[in-house]
């Protein structure tokens, strides 16, 4: 059971930073043109390194 709460929080948190890299991708859009740019294209790199991370994790426990 323990795993299988563990894979919950894993795919909670996958949900949420997908949800916040398609915030940051409006919002880099929005500001195109700003001096906004480059801090936003920091949080979206930072956002997807960390999305990238949560979703080896899981592939390694389905194994």
């Amino acid at each position: 059971m323990a795993d299988n709460g563990n894979h919950e929080a894993l795919d909670d948190l996958i949900a949420l930073l997908r949800r916040q890299i398609s915030d940051l991708t409006e919002q880099a859009t929005a500001a195109s043109g700003s001096g906004s740019e480059e801090r936003l294209s920091d949080l979206l790199n930072e956002k997807q390194d960390r999305l990238n991370e949560l979703l080896k994790e899981r592939a390694a426990g389905e194994r």
